[in-house]
């Protein structure tokens, strides 16, 4: 079966953040969010779920664990029972309410900057501070910096590190080896690890995503784990994550802050769609991440002909192209501003994401190629 992903789906006036909070002259490519429609199985589940007609509180089938947990033992060797899950409203409030059931305002929460915004605002929502043990860039290359990260997780008032697995922005796939040596180190200071793995089925061909919790039971004791097909499938809208807690006494405090948060209910369609993509979607999935992969080339062969200036790794996963625009001088504010006003393109400031992300831009490259050449263009026409 073929998809075609060169379809110029209009979004505009659709309700999409992406689109409809931008200027209509301003191509929009910041939003995590594809403008691809999703795989067909998962547009067949939704139209007979609409046909039933009647769209009361939903309860959450047997089908739905079977499908998650299906998928993430086929795809990532990652196995769990269904009762070390939890189901809620998406991964940002599955991480607030992970933190409420770990920390007490005051305590501190690791994160790894450059790295996605909403970390930030969950833990000062929680009361808690910020330790931030930056990533270490090399020759394009993010490295956690393990000598720092001993010292923040020895602080006596840290609880928890969040980690963004695979990387979101820096598009960096953590290997077996550096996640180990995370574990050893958070373990022997009691922090527990909450491991976002929202981008994990967008790992580019040639690398592979380590889930943490399957680098061994002792891992996973220490850990949760935070699952959504949103990404992939690009289901965001649709509002639905699994948390996989296998220590009982944590999942019971995560279950209780659920419920605190009154975030423990879910819609009839984020469940049918999230079904549909793990049982039926796989070959879908399989030509997205591969046109993905195109497109990150094609990326790299524009930015070295038009903007050699502007440094780009591609990402080992997710569709985010994480450019270095340190030189030309200016604040990541101040050029995101001026793309906007000269090329009338639309990209996510690096400061967004942190401090460490001073001088860089985030381009979302999940579109059409046609559409990605005309955001190239105009990110040309503003810094060329």
């Amino acid at each position: 079966m073929t998809f075609d992903f060169d379809e110029l789906v209009e979004r505009r006036g659709s309700g999409a953040a992406k689109w409809d909070d931008t200027p209509a002259d301003v191509l929009p490519m910041w939003v995590a969010d594809m403008d691809f429609r999703t795989a067909p199985a998962v547009v067949e589940a939704l139209h007979a779920r609409v046909a039933h007609g009647v769209f009361g509180y939903a309860h959450l089938p047997g089908a739905y664990y079977d499908a998650v947990a299906g998928w993430q033992a086929r795809r990532h060797g990652h196995q769990f029972a269904r009762e070390d899950m939890l189901v809620t409203s998406g991964v940002v409030p599955a991480v607030t309410a992970i933190l409420r059931a770990l920390t007490r305002p005051g305590d501190r929460v690791i994160l790894q900057p450059p790295v996605y915004n909403c970390f930030f605002s969950s833990i000062r929502n929680m009361g808690c501070g910020v330790e931030e043990n930056a990533l270490i860039l090399r020759d394009g290359r993010y490295e956690m910096d393990f000598a720092d990260l001993e010292r923040r997780a020895a602080h006596p008032d840290c609880r928890a590190l969040l980690l963004c697995n695979p990387h979101n922005p820096v598009g960096r796939v953590w290997s077996a080896e550096e996640l180990r040596r995370l574990h050893e180190i958070c373990a022997r200071h009691g922090v527990t690890v909450i491991s976002d793995e929202i981008h994990a089925d967008l790992t580019m061909p040639g690398h592979r995503h380590q889930c943490y919790a399957a680098l061994g039971p002792e891992v996973a004791a220490n850990s949760v784990t935070c699952l959504a097909a949103s990404k992939a499938f690009n289901l965001a809208g649709l509002q639905i994550a699994t948390i996989v807690a296998p220590d009982p006494d944590l999942r019971g405090h995560i279950d209780k802050a659920l419920n605190v948060h009154e975030v423990c209910d879910v819609n009839p369609f984020g469940i049918a769609a999230t079904i549909a993509a793990y049982t039926e979607g796989a070959a879908w999935h399989a030509a997205l991440v591969d046109y993905l992969a195109e497109n990150s080339r094609f990326v790299a062969e524009y930015l070295a002909t038009h903007l050699p200036k502007l440094h780009y790794t591609p990402p080992q996963a997710t569709y985010l192209a994480w450019l270095d625009a340190r030189a030309y001088g200016q604040s990541a504010d101040a050029l995101a501003a001026q793309v906007q006003e000269k090329g009338r393109l639309r990209l996510t400031a690096g400061t967004a994401y942190g401090a460490a992300g001073e001088g860089f831009l985030r381009l979302n490259m999940a579109c059409p190629r046609a559409r990605l050449e005309d955001g190239l263009t105009r990110l040309a026409k503003a810094l060329g």
